[in-house]
């Protein structure tokens, strides 16, 4: 039974990704990565799947190898296509390390049976919310997901409580987002596992219905909306603390949060994961205790604008606490059904 939904999930992320154009917010390394990573194989490196862009997490990864003196191999990818990757290659995968872009990738490959059991002293350095509840991967840094808006055009007083309410016609060729992007899928399962799937396909289908202007990620929809080229786009939070940082705080657009538990304002995490076919598990244990220290969550909060999970390690000031934000109260390991999601959004025309 589980080789055969393998097989069907596989097929799903291959085919969705294939009629997406592979636009996930993080890019592939390709044929380079691959070779990387078979070179990993050989030499025993510690092998590190990455959906994470190599702008973000590079730096911190060529970090943990000065100091730790193990040597990594990273392929870059986007994190939908390194999870069908991962169980097309089953006890055969080069990979040591699973550094996810979201929890629903994640929770696809642990579905799957292809992590080992995190320890505790990994585990409880994160709270229970932000790690999986059978202890198979953990959250290395957060993310909210919010409304960016145009601030020449909107107020916080013109956007709506709800993500569902943007089904509204009045929202018509004023959207902006990424289907095929791997926070947006986490949330489209989040609002299934919320509301239910026949609520998320009625607001999937009402999106559409209002003429939404696609992106290929979420800086691409940021600058859309910036521009005015839509009024409102979906994104994660920090993209605007990027642009901010570059741009000034004259920069047209800010972020919004949405209110009383809703869908929209869901708390993800970028983590990672031991593959239980790891040769170096003991160094692979490193990588998550080092991305976990002070100096790794340090670098989260003041680099990517994330919210840092681990270390006692505060936020930037600009960022709204997440204890302030009205998110849904979720499992991130009940985000797994990422086949059902891109199911979902290819049967609605998002994707």
């Amino acid at each position: 039974m589980r080789a055969r939904v393998r097989v069907s999930l596989i097929g799903v992320l291959l085919a969705a990704l294939v009629l997406a154009g592979c636009g996930q917010e993080e890019p592939a390394a390709g044929e380079a990565g691959e070779e990387r990573a078979a070179a990993g194989e050989e030499s025993g490196e510690l092998v590190i799947y990455s959906g994470r862009n190599e702008e973000l997490v590079g730096p911190i990864l060529e970090r943990f190898e000065e100091e730790s003196g193990i040597e990594t191999q990273v392929r870059y990818g986007d994190t939908a296509e390194l999870a069908a990757t991962i169980l097309e290659e089953g006890e055969n995968s080069p990979a040591d390390v699973f550094f996810a872009q979201d929890a629903g990738a994640l929770g696809a490959v642990s579905e799957e049976g292809l992590f080992r059991e995190l320890p505790g002293s990994i585990l409880d350095r994160v709270e229970e919310r932000f790690r999986d509840p059978e202890g198979e991967w953990v959250g290395i840094s957060g993310r909210a997901r919010v409304v960016a808006y145009n601030t020449e055009r909107l107020s916080e007083e013109d956007l709506p409580d709800s993500i569902l309410e943007f089904t509204d016609p009045e929202w018509e060729g004023r959207i902006g987002w990424a289907p095929t992007n791997g926070s947006f899928q986490a949330f489209v399962t989040a609002l299934r596992v919320v509301e239910g799937d026949d609520v998320a396909r009625e607001w999937l289908e009402g999106i559409v219905a209002n003429n939404p202007r696609v992106y290929e990620n979420n800086t691409a929809i940021l600058e859309g909306v910036a521009a005015g080229e839509v009024d409102v786009g979906f994104v994660n939070h920090y993209y605007l603390f990027r642009a901010l940082e570059e741009q000034g705080q004259d920069y047209p657009a800010r972020n919004y949060y949405l209110k009383n538990g809703d869908p929209g304002a869901l708390i993800n995490v970028a983590g990672a994961g031991i593959l239980n076919t790891s040769d170096s598990p003991e160094e692979a244990q490193r990588l998550l205790e080092f991305l976990l220290s002070e100096e790794a969550q340090r670098y989260f909060a003041d680099e990517t604008y994330e919210y840092p999970l681990a270390a006692g390690v505060e936020a930037q000031d600009e960022l709204v606490p997440l204890e302030e934000i009205e998110s849904p109260d979720i499992d991130l390991g009940s985000l797994e059904d990422l086949e059902g999601t891109l199911q979902l959004l290819q049967e609605t025309g998002a994707l």
